[in-house]
């Protein structure tokens, strides 16, 4: 019996299980242990395969594909350390909720802990952060392959979001010529090798329990709040609103057009005023950004807070009593239509206006908090969205307004600087859409391996690093400045003209808002990544967000 053919099949069986569930693209990072799994995938003509060196990057390009694509995605890694350089992602993916499937593997359980090369404790390494785990054993003909696929279809049927872990001991020899070992135990499977369809379809029963008293809710004085939902639903959601007459505050991840922008600048004490009369506060989902606008929601006071998502859990950290509706967004919109209304908080239209002209104001100089107003000119026509962390995403959310439906994604679940690049990088391979990523010049250091996933891109992709020299959001700090500079801001005095070369990257330096216009135009007319680099004053961008909250107190 050949004990690399058989690992060949039992890993081949696998994969083709995951296809069935809709896996459609496996990410790969190099490995010796996980040899049957990589070209198990390799082999499978339904599968995308992505490779990296970067298990960290590579976890995080898994998470952008998921992002973009709404499917679940594989990761396949060898055993030791490179499992547990998927922790962030797994992290991510279980409070964002997109469905990954770690393919982890692993030596045999008779070289764990004895010193064997490599071998690391890896069942429960990942402690609660996944959704779901499977222990498998080691590959053998006395276990059926109709177990085999049967645990691998029940445990993807019950990911509804987030991490399924599967840990794949393989034993040696891991490499030889194919022969005739383990063929009747695949055959076992019959006609399901020709076939699409899972062996064992478990279903559960979906759809939206309508609130019975919803009609009398919806003649009240609402407030909608909009956090991370996709693009169709934005479009739906801020439609819904308006109809309904209630305010819609939206997040820079809700995609609705934030019909009220500036939020995090106005929902001040004269707004707040206004928004107490709310009867009822209505948030569609979760991971809002803006620290006003978190606040207030935390402090709002309405008869009932009701928050829908299609994810489980409370994701509100303000615990309000009210109700937590599972269900998909655009489903329960249609099941709860509006009554047609005037709004009742008319003068927050005038409010959110008049900050969005203060705004466009204050930012007439070059700086970090400009190019963050303006980022709607510099999106590309049918395109997408990647907002990084930190300073720039709140500084977007603060004093941008985009366009309703405009797809944006980013990383606002664990909101890590960790693979910022390489998410980016999956969201534009998923779609291939031409991409926009903004991120800081911490994030980019942090991830600059993964600008090795940027390279021979044939659709746009502009990576827009806004070099603050060092993480200025900790400016905000009432700390010392000698302390703040050593232990929090980290200025590095870099710039990314040598990274741009050594990948292979177009890269440009533009000075002011004209060159920067330029840059990111002809970007757009040509395939591949350009890389280009803001330097701009460390606080300014900072001192800006500050200078608007006191006019906008003062107005």
């Amino acid at each position: 019996m050949s004990i690399s053919t058989f690992n060949r099949r039992w890993a081949a069986t696998i994969l083709e299980a995951l296809t069935r569930q809709g896996v459609r693209h496996v990410c790969i990072a190099p490995g010796s242990r996980s040899t049957p799994l990589t070209l198990a995938a390799a082999e499978n003509s339904a599968l995308t395969c992505h490779s990296h060196f970067d298990e960290r990057g590579l976890g995080h390009l898994a998470l952008g594909l998921a992002k973009a694509s709404g499917e679940p995605v594989a990761i396949i890694v060898t055993s030791g350390t490179a499992v547990a350089n998927l922790y962030p992602a797994v992290i991510e993916a279980g409070l964002t909720g997109e469905k990954l499937v770690l393919l982890t593997a692993d030596r045999p359980p008779e070289l764990i802990d004895c010193g064997a090369n490599q071998a690391i404790r890896q069942q429960g390494i990942f402690s609660s952060h996944p959704a779901a785990s499977v222990n498998l054993p080691r590959p053998s003909q006395d276990i059926p392959a109709r177990w085999l696929v049967s645990t691998l279809d029940s445990a993807m049927g019950q990911l509804a979001a987030g991490t399924l872990h599967i840990n794949c001991p393989f034993a040696e020899p891991l490499y030889g010529v194919m022969d005739e070992t383990g063929l009747d135990w695949q055959k076992a499977l019959g006609d399901w090798w020709e076939s699409d369809q899972p062996w064992l379809r478990e279903m559960r029963a979906t759809g939206v329990v309508v609130q019975p008293d919803w009609s009398e809710w919806r003649q009240k004085r609402g407030v909608v709040i909009a956090g991370k939902i996709s693009a169709a639903e934005g479009i739906k959601l801020a439609a819904w609103a308006k109809i309904q007459g209630w305010p819609l505050i939206g997040d820079v991840l809700s995609q609705t057009g934030q019909p009220l922008p500036c939020a995090d600048l106005w929902l001040t004490d004269k707004a707040a005023d206004c928004l107490q009369q709310a009867e009822i506060v209505i948030q569609f989902g979760g991971h809002l950004t803006g620290k006003r606008v978190l606040q207030w929601q935390a402090s709002c006071q309405a008869e009932e807070y009701w928050l829908i998502d299609s994810a489980v859990g409370r994701l509100d950290p303000a615990h309000h009593r009210g109700r937590r509706l599972v269900a998909e967004i655009a489903a329960w919109l249609d099941n709860h239509p509006p009554q047609s209304a005037p709004s009742w908080a008319a003068e927050l239209q005038t409010l959110a206006t008049a900050t969005l002209r203060q705004a466009e104001a204050q930012t007439e100089c070059f700086g970090e908090a400009q190019v963050a107003q303006r980022i709607g000119r510099l999106l590309p026509e049918a395109g997408q969205l990647f907002v990084g962390n930190s300073l720039v995403v709140r500084l977007i959310d603060a004093l941008a307004q985009l366009p309703a439906g405009y797809p944006v994604f980013g990383n606002r679940g664990a909101s890590g600087i960790d693979g910022l690049i390489s998410t980016a990088a999956g969201v534009h391979r998923a779609s291939l859409r031409p991409t926009l990523a903004i991120i800081g010049d911490l994030s980019a250091l942090y991830d600059m391996s993964s600008l090795a996933l940027l390279r021979d891109t044939s659709v746009p992709l502009v990576l827009l690093v806004v070099n603050n020299n060092g993480g200025q959001i900790f400016s905000m700090l009432p700390t010392a400045a000698e302390q703040r500079e050593r232990f929090y801001t980290l200025p590095q005095n870099v710039n990314f003209s040598h990274a741009a070369a050594m990948f292979g990257l177009a890269y440009q330096q533009p000075r002011h808002w004209d060159e920067l216009q330029t840059a990111v135009g002809e970007a757009w007319q040509h395939a591949g990544t350009t890389l280009i680099e803001v330097m701009v004053e460390p606080t300014a961008g900072v001192d800006c967000l500050k200078q608007l909250l006191e006019q906008v107190k003062t107005t």
